[in-house]
């Protein structure tokens, strides 16, 4: 069966990483219930895909006892293949964020605390630059107002340096991607409204002080029809085409439109691309390792589970062409559900939480058709590697056989999002009987430095199991 039930979370699932561990953490706080505040440091769960145990690391309260709550925070990786995590909810109904950071150890399973940002923030998005920092955009402060100044986490002791000039109003969970140049991009998805702000390109200063740079994209059809809508860097992240798809309009309408803009370009413009073959929102994008992107979850109306059951689909950029694959068993994954690549390249489905009190805690885990096919081995590989570095040897009885060979980021999703998702080609140089020999990235914005699956692929574009390499 391509979709098979396997655990039941111990928590609603709102936020999910893949960790260098190979187990997964799902955190949530209060969960998006205002009556579980109180035991928001129990709101963390990290799942063994092997045993299916579940262990309970505790989040920490603040120094005086009160509770700190994730729930709606960011998340994004440090080069040391700790999850960076920051804001989350000070007050429900309005909603107010809160300011603490934390990262996650993936072999210890433990919170630690870090500096506070300069702002509150909820719903802030995340994102790991190319220097191994961390900047942290949009998002609603301590009285409910948007936050229009960004700030990068630094570290040491200096913790977090905020730009003094406000940006345009970005949205709550902008949907952002790191460019190699080093410039970021926004892509027009969102939740809860774009605020007028079109995709944007920024380019971050040296100095604080000054203003980040901005450039408008055009070309975005139905731009206001992207709440809860995904996109993607498309794979390989060396073509730097980012991909839009679905979303809902202010009444909760979904769309099928799906637009693409090549950011190689100097004036990048959005064009239209095959729409989707169902309408969605509060969906998940997800690239597999044969370089192809599977879309599930979602409704065809907001949250409304009735309109929630229809087949995941998967999108092929080297044909620009859609094919259906199957409906999975458990449908309502709307608001709050994930979807991650595990190092098999199966893929984990979690969550939906259409009403406050209820939510999905049945996982399901997607089969690809590749994962029955006799696929190549992976036999040895570096665990570490250098921009520096040039070129690397890996190890395969299936060499003379092999199409492909790339490193794939580990995901760390929520509300359709996910920063970090990338797919970077390691081009094959030379190659004999039983290895193989490929290029190392050496640009810190295409490849940010951290944990990556290691894949190869074979000429029927059957992918072997993935090796975790630390890229530094």
């Amino acid at each position: 069966m391509p979709w098979q039930i396997s655990s039941t979370c111990p928590i609603n699932p709102v936020h999910a990483a893949v960790l260098r561990t190979g187990k997964i953490l799902f955190f949530a706080g209060s969960g998006n219930d205002p009556n579980n505040v109180a035991n928001s440091s129990q709101g963390a769960a990290v799942w063994d895909i092997n045993t299916g145990n579940f262990t309970r690391p505790q989040i920490p309260v603040r120094a005086d006892g009160s509770i700190i709550d994730v729930f709606c925070a960011g998340q994004s990786f440090r080069p040391n293949g700790r999850l960076f995590v920051a804001g989350g909810t000070l007050q429900y109904d309005p909603f107010f964020g809160t300011q603490e950071s934390f990262v996650f150890d993936p072999p210890a399973e433990r919170w630690i605390q870090v500096a506070s940002m300069k702002r509150f923030r909820w719903y802030p998005t995340v994102l790991t630059l190319g220097s191994g920092r961390i900047l942290a955009v949009s998002g609603l402060d301590e009285a409910n107002r948007l936050v229009r100044q960004q700030e990068v986490f630094v570290g040491g002791t200096t913790g977090w340096s905020l730009f003094t000039t406000q940006t345009s109003p970005f949205a709550l969970y902008a949907h952002l991607f790191l460019l190699s140049s080093g410039k970021i991009f926004y892509s027009g998805a969102q939740l809860g409204g774009n605020n007028g702000v079109p995709p944007t390109i920024l380019t971050l200063p040296s100095n604080f002080s000054a203003a980040i740079g901005e450039q408008a994209v055009s070309g975005l059809q139905a731009p206001d029809s992207a709440n809860q809508a995904a996109s993607v860097l498309l794979p390989p992240a060396q073509d730097q085409r980012v991909m839009i798809l679905g979303g809902g309009d202010g009444n909760g309408n979904a769309t099928n439109r799906v637009n693409i803009v090549d950011l190689k370009q100097s004036s990048p413009t959005y064009t239209s691309a095959p729409p989707l073959n169902n309408p969605r929102m509060h969906h998940n994008a997800v690239i597999l390792p044969n370089r192809t992107v599977f879309v599930c979850n979602g409704s065809r109306a907001d949250e409304n589970v009735a309109q929630s059951t229809f087949p995941a689909e998967i999108f092929d950029p080297a044909t620009n062409t859609w094919s259906l694959a199957e409906t999975p068993n458990i449908n309502g994954r709307v608001y709050h559900s994930v979807a991650l690549l595990i190092p098999d390249g199966r893929v984990v489905v979690a969550g939906g939480n259409p009403t406050r009190g209820t939510f999905e805690a049945r996982i399901e885990i997607y089969i690809p058709p590749y994962i029955s096919q006799t696929r190549p081995t992976i036999q040895n590989a570096p665990r570490s590697i250098r921009y520096t570095t040039g070129r690397i040897t890996i190890d395969t009885v299936q060499a003379q056989t092999i199409k492909w060979v790339h490193i794939v980021r580990p995901m760390a999703p929520t509300h359709g999002m996910d920063t970090d998702q990338r797919l970077v080609d390691m081009p094959i140089t030379a190659r004999t009987g039983t290895s193989l020999t490929v290029q190392v990235p050496n640009n810190r914005n295409l490849a940010p430095p951290g944990f990556y699956m290691l894949f190869i692929v074979d000429n029927n574009n059957i992918p072997s199991v993935a090796t975790w390499i630390q890229l530094t």
